[in-house]
């Protein structure tokens, strides 16, 4: 029903496409929602499990912790972003590529398709049955994401669409969706990063109207993945999902709110957020790795549940990061900061930008790879223009080298240490958003700190061995049948500049067996008038 989709799958295909290519997990046994599941779920992410080896889960046997079972229903997590494959396999497209879809998307819209009919209205639930105890958002298996802090069971990957009551214009944002009653849902839109349904909140509350709201859980991925992103303002997501799919998303209007919602979605929520009262709402751990305290947030009454006879619910793995969040931020954040740098401001010595994942959650470290022998003008101009190009998003941002791996945390410390003077090349701006995350006691406002820590010139040489040398050092440890390797950068030594070619003629014939030469040469270029660390540079090498 709704048509087929073209270009992109319904959740459930994606399922069968995770199965085939092995990367799902489908575990039949009993599996209480509310204690047992993201708890599960949550060792793949912190029991030293590499990404390329976490899975997709599919809970097919749900209760909860009174004991309720739930026939029909399924719940999966990690089926978003468990790693990049699984990202990619969402996106229809290969890893290489993603970043790339992202932009094209962006710049090439493609407007929804409308249609009458479709799955995600096969039951229907309205009325005063949807405040019954089992009904409405209580037969749903919602799981609890962080059991003994969260306060009630979550939507993680909900999507929620709100209209521009002046434009017209659709928004669909990922917000977190506290479950209050069976009618009734609390929502953080947050206000400081201008989430779309926050601002088109303030514009219905001017009105004194309350703002009627949608939200899907369930969506095909390629719509679900647009959802965390930051979009401008304005900017129906939805058209970019057609973008990413290369044809219109299907899209079917909702029964009880004037909103348009993607018709292959498993559920449908329905209803009117209150612009009178607000709701205290929380704990729940967030992103940022800390528990979100209670605060007050936004109210929704249910209107209307629809839903596939047979459902599927979707639910992230966030909190502590790396998580499935921020994987699926992650891939399109970094090309869309790029794109930003490179081609709305021409800066073009920006190679790459890498956001820090563990435990930090990208948002507060921005890393810039420029080119060798960008001007001081340019690093700093690229840096500046990281931090004022979205308010909740570098709080660090710092510019390195190419031989710099950004995804290497202690190889950007070394970089810092030795590449940068704290009193010249860093700036603080002041006046920057707390952003998400704690409150930073003591401090109402935050401020951004810029650092560059690319070479100012010439370096050594790493201090490790030659390519070649570790390389067939290599070869001889899987001949020896040594535990598996995972080389971390760097891993064999190279040339910074500072480097001649009489050093090099003397290494290789120490490498060779041949160093009392090298003794000869020194011995002949004694000095009675050097001080003791004078540099000893321009010898010539007598044995060439």
């Amino acid at each position: 029903m709704g048509g087929e989709p073209r270009g992109y799958d319904d959740l459930d295909v994606h399922l069968d496409t995770l199965k085939r290519q092995g990367l799902l997990y489908s575990i039949d046994r009993a599996i209480d929602k509310d204690t047992e599941m993201h708890p599960l779920v949550r060792w793949q992410y912190r029991g030293g499990i590499a990404e390329a080896d976490r899975k997709a889960f599919l809970f097919t046997n749900i209760t909860d912790a009174r004991g309720r079972h739930y026939p029909g229903a399924r719940v999966a997590i990690g089926a978003l972003a468990g790693n990049r494959q699984i990202y990619a396999l969402g996106m229809k497209k290969p890893e290489a590529d993603i970043g790339k879809a992202w932009l094209e998307a962006i710049a090439h819209p493609i407007a929804p398709r409308q249609v009458a009919t479709t799955s995600c209205q096969e039951v229907v639930e309205t009325g005063d049955i949807l405040s019954k105890p089992g009904h409405g958002l209580d037969a749903l298996p919602i799981p609890i994401s962080t059991p003994g802090y969260d306060t009630a069971p979550y939507l993680t990957a909900a999507l929620w669409f709100t209209r521009d009551p002046d434009n017209g214009i659709q928004n669909m944002g990922l917000y977190r969706g506290n479950l209050k009653a069976p009618d009734r849902l609390a929502v953080m839109m947050e206000r400081s990063t201008l989430a779309g349904g926050g601002v088109h909140w303030l514009k219905y509350k001017k009105r004194g109207q309350p703002m009627p709201v949608a939200v899907a859980l369930g969506a095909p991925p390629i719509v679900a993945f647009v959802g965390p992103q930051k979009m401008p303002l304005d900017c129906d997501e939805l058209t970019v999902a057609g973008g990413l799919a290369g044809c219109p998303i299907n899209v079917v209007k909702a029964k009880t709110v004037d909103l348009l919602v993607p018709a292959e979605s498993q559920v449908v929520i329905e209803g009117f957020i209150d612009t009178e009262r607000l709701e205290p709402e929380g704990p729940f751990g967030e992103s940022h790795g800390y528990m979100a305290l209670e605060e007050y947030n936004f109210s929704m009454r249910v209107t209307a549940i629809t839903r596939r006879s047979s459902y599927t619910i979707t639910s992230i793995i966030s909190q502590v990061t790396p998580s499935e969040s921020s994987v699926i931020k992650k891939v399109a954040y970094e090309p869309l900061y790029l794109s930003h740098l490179r081609d709305a401001l021409n800066i073009k010595g920006v190679v790459r930008v890498s956001m820090h994942e563990p435990l930090t959650n990208l948002r507060p470290f921005v890393f810039l790879i420029m080119k060798k022998g960008m001007p001081k003008t340019e690093i700093w101009r690229a840096l500046m223009g990281t931090a004022s190009l979205t308010p909740a998003i570098g709080k660090f941002c710092i510019a390195l080298d190419e031989d710099i791996d950004p995804e290497d945390t202690d190889h950007v410390l070394w970089a810092i240490a030795y590449r940068s003077n704290p009193q010249t090349d860093t700036h603080v701006v002041p006046n920057r958003g707390k952003g998400h995350g704690p409150a930073l006691k003591g401090s109402d406002i935050d401020a951004t700190m810029l650092i560059d820590a690319t070479a100012k010139g010439d370096y050594p040489p790493v201090a490790l061995p030659k390519k070649e040398y570790m390389e067939r050092a290599r070869a001889i440890w899987g001949e020896l049948k040594l535990p598996p390797l995972r080389p971390q950068s760097p891993w064999s030594g190279y040339s910074l500049g500072d480097w001649s070619e009489t050093w090099d003629a003397c290494a290789a014939r120490a490498a060779q067996g041949d160093w009392i030469a090298n003794g000869r040469r020194s011995a002949a270029h004694m000095s009675s008038t050097a001080q003791p660390q004078d540099p000893a540079r321009g010898i010539p090498d007598e044995d060439k």
